[in-house]
């Protein structure tokens, strides 16, 4: 496939139209229909039916420009209930195009559409959008592309061409089936059989030599690569075989340019880099491969892609890039240390200094009885010792609507009582308790809220999302928070904005945010199996002083439960 110069093309005329007259005052309309439908797909030498949007796997990219508006009818012709969740984008007072079933929708039944309508303020860069109901995000995902403002050029050298990297997992079977059939055993589910790169394995695997994405290149040229880490359960190290990267953004936030061999991504978090083809002509190998630094077992295969250069046959075989061991915890650390935020006048990082609450949530797994479950018990995981359990109308809207009885607004800053949070694993008393409750939290409020992992267990690094905004990611740490000696350590000048941070493997991980956009928003880990098991929250912000200041009131087609 070739790189695209400008994304438009892929669109009819008139979308390519949309992004030459955008100017920063008269903001375009970018309309786009999604039609949830079953495909037969063919990987790994399997075919099976898979669950797709337009009959794309990947699905496809929704491009904008910063300051367009968006509207996607979504109708769904599954036999499966369905939301979508446009990740990373902030949905200002608009929590009813935010996708999360039972959070901020009911889902759309089959037969049934709905249609996102959001703004896109305020936001340029590389996001992504996926299913957010049951484990469907495995084949349901795709890009969104946010281009700045007409007129305003990258605080990077303008890229020649630029394309997508979305990686992704697979399952040979039903990984719907194989989920309901773990929970009825009380296990987890089984691991994926492959990693995909834009749906394609690569030809490391078996039958997958026509399945490989391949992106052709001319030397001498700057290109930009979106990568977007769309795996369920796995994060991934990324790299091209003979070339450095240079990052420039992360989850659609500018930040300090720096060269790195690797890049990593947890599921959710996406990363632009530069690569300039200032190599030999040749064939390269993009790899992506898991990292994992816990006794936890992942599918630890490499999925590869290939950089051709123009002129060189396919005959040629490509190099493979040589990627951090998987255990690399070192990497990790250095590379995470290395992302900041631009902190430029025209790209401000407006880090809130004083704090108004406090917040210290311990992350937990767990093992609940579970009569109904062959095992007897069932692994779950929480927050502050609080298994998430859905309601079965969306939070939101009993919010808006002042429904009693869905959920309390009782849940703790802290947990019920502290202990050797990372110390020898914990074997015992495993139990959780559980509840639909969540955080209420004053219009404008500045949060510092510490993650903190616990060995429950086992210890186990954790990509945690917050849905509605974006946030600072001021300090990390091996350990135990020290609330006396870590602060002194914080990052208040140009710490990496993003919405999506991995709270490292028995450590922690401290963000501040200001609670200016009203609704309900999710928090969860954005390990499909976690968030499963209820390591999940969400938190009540309350309207402002007026009603510019309020959540808006829900669209007309909003779905019922």
């Amino acid at each position: 496939m070739k790189m695209i110069r400008n994304p438009g093309f892929l669109f009819l005329f008139f979308y390519l139209l949309g992004f030459l007259s955008d100017s920063p005052v008269d903001a375009a309309v970018k309309k786009y229909q999604f039609d949830v439908q079953m495909k037969n797909v063919s990987r790994l030498c399997n075919a099976k039916p898979i669950v797709t949007v337009n009959g794309m796997f990947p699905g496809p990219t929704v491009y904008a420009r910063e300051g367009d508006r968006v509207i996607i009818n979504v109708t769904n012709h599954v036999q499966y209930n369905l939301s979508i969740h446009w990740h990373g984008l902030k949905q200002y007072r608009n929590g009813w195009a935010d996708g999360p079933a039972y959070i901020t929708q009911c889902p759309m039944q089959t037969g049934q559409s709905y249609v996102y309508d959001f703004n896109v303020t305020g936001q340029r860069g590389t996001l992504w959008w996926h299913a957010h109901i049951l484990w469907l995000r495995a084949t349901v995902y795709g890009a969104i592309v946010i281009l700045p403002q007409q007129g305003k050029p990258y605080p990077f050298p303008q890229p020649y061409q630029e394309t997508n990297i979305i990686l992704g997992e697979w399952w040979n079977g039903d990984i719907e089936t194989a989920v309901n059939q773990a929970n009825q055993l009380g296990s987890p589910p089984p691991m994926s059989d492959a990693h995909t790169i834009n749906g394609k394995p690569g030809p490391l695997f078996p039958c997958s030599e026509k399945h490989t994405f391949v992106v052709e290149v001319e030397a001498g040229r700057t290109y930009l690569l979106r990568v977007i880490n769309a795996a369920l359960n796995d994060e991934l190290f990324f790299g091209i075989a003979g070339h450095d990267m240079t990052v420039v953004e992360i989850d659609a936030v500018y930040t300090k340019p720096f060269t790195t061999k690797a890049i990593l991504l947890g599921p959710g978090q996406t990363t632009n880099v530069l690569v300039k083809t200032d190599r030999s002509p040749n064939r390269y190998f993009m790899a992506a491969s898991p990292f994992m630094d816990a006794p936890v077992t992942v599918d630890n295969k490499t999925v590869t892609a290939i950089l051709q250069y123009k002129g060189v046959p396919n005959t040629v075989l490509p190099i493979l890039p040589k990627l951090p061991l998987p255990n690399d915890t070192s990497f990790a650390m250095d590379y995470n240390g290395k992302l900041k935020s631009l902190n430029t006048p025209n790209f401000p990082a407006l880090v809130p200094l004083k704090v108004d609450r406090r917040m210290f949530y311990t992350i937990g797994l767990g093992i609940n009885a579970c009569p109904t479950c062959v095992n007897g018990t069932n692994l779950a995981a929480s927050i502050n010792n609080i298994t998430f359990i859905m309601p079965k109308t969306a939070l939101l809207k009993a919010h808006y609507f002042n429904i009693p009885g869905v959920f309390r607004t009782d849940f703790p800053d802290r947990p019920p009582k502290p202990f050797n949070y990372t110390g020898v694993p914990l074997t015992a008393n495993l139990g959780t308790s559980t509840g639909t409750r969540l955080s209420r939290v004053k219009f404008n409020t500045t949060i510092e809220l510490v993650l903190q992992d616990t060995n429950l267990l086992t210890v186990e690094s954790h990509p945690f999302h917050l849905h509605g905004y974006n946030f600072f990611v001021v300090g990390t740490g091996v350990g135990n928070f020290d609330p006396k000696k870590d602060p002194a350590k914080f990052n208040l000048i140009d710490p990496p904005e993003r919405n999506t941070v991995g709270v490292p493997t028995g450590g922690w991980t401290a963000i501040r945010f200001r609670a200016d956009n009203p609704g309900v928003w999710f928090m969860h880990c954005h390990l499909e199996v976690h968030t499963m098991w209820g390591l999940k929250m969400a938190f009540v912000v309350e309207n402002g002083n007026t009603p510019e200041l309020s959540v808006l009131p829900p669209p007309k087609d909003y779905p019922s439960c």
